[in-house]
């Protein structure tokens, strides 16, 4: 039987998920409901309806892993030149662990240097069976206040923190991300709370990633009321001070 991902898009030419440039394949599905998703059809299972206009169309499909290695190889070129390669998001890329997991496979018999982004939300057996395969984790940190976490994101973050947790003390090449976010973890308590946090897991770099709103159409076009309508988008000039009271605990926090 022929192995297929459910996929709501294949970016080419990033140049902001993991080093170099690269390819980005989004996996549908994530059990996480983040209010500020960019991209909420992401967040579903099954394919869905935009409407844009008079017209809609799907939002995903499946796609063979033949047929995903395939284009993920046609840049080939850049990767090399570039020091890049291949990065799987969301979504929620263990959602997908089958799928997902071959095709790191794939691309690393291909020699190429491949990422995952990830939220860390899975049973511990499915995060190590898919990240294992990777050569780099990018893992994003919603928040470090349990009640706050569920507010945001609608889970937990137990396993989120045991698996992060995990990847760290095997050594495994990862870079914890703070989605900054305007009302929701974005106060100086809040970075020394995620200072705090990232100290305990022994973490020595971070990445902030401020709001911002491209994803705002997707809501309308999902016929979806977005909470943060109306928010201000974040610039790193807006948290110079939420990043200096993270570095400050000897943390490498960037943007």
């Amino acid at each position: 039987m022929t192995l297929t991902g459910l996929l709501f898009n294949i970016q080419k030419f990033s140049l902001h998920d993991g080093p170099g440039i690269r390819t980005v394949v989004f996996f549908k599905s994530c059990p996480l409901s983040c209010k500020w998703c960019s991209n909420p059809e992401s967040q579903r299972a099954e394919p869905c309806l935009l409407r844009d206009g008079g017209k809609s169309v799907p939002d995903s499909r499946e796609y063979s892993l033949e047929e995903t290695l395939e284009i993920c190889l046609e840049d080939r070129p850049f990767y090399e030149e570039s020091g890049g390669g291949v990065t799987l998001s969301g979504g929620e890329v263990l959602t997908q662990r089958q799928f997902a997991a071959e095709l790191l496979r794939a691309l690393k018999r291909e020699n190429i240097h491949t990422a995952i982004e990830t939220t860390g939300y899975a049973p511990r057996e499915v995060f190590e069976e898919v990240s294992k395969e990777a050569d780099l984790l990018l893992f994003d940190i919603k928040h470090f206040d349990e009640k706050r976490h569920i507010e945001g994101t609608g889970v937990g973050r137990a396993p989120i923190i045991a698996n992060l947790k995990s990847a760290l003390a095997f050594g495994k090449t990862l870079l914890p991300r703070l989605p900054v976010i305007p009302g929701y973890n974005d106060s100086p308590e809040d970075a020394r709370g995620f200072a705090s946090l990232l100290v305990s897991l022994g973490a020595k770099r971070v990445q902030i990633l401020p709001f911002h709103q491209f994803g705002e159409k997707k809501y309308d076009m999902l016929g979806l009321p977005y909470p943060m309508r109306g928010f201000p988008q974040l610039h790193p000039e807006d948290l110079e001070e939420f990043r200096g009271i993270i570095a400050g605990q000897g943390i490498d926090c960037f943007f």
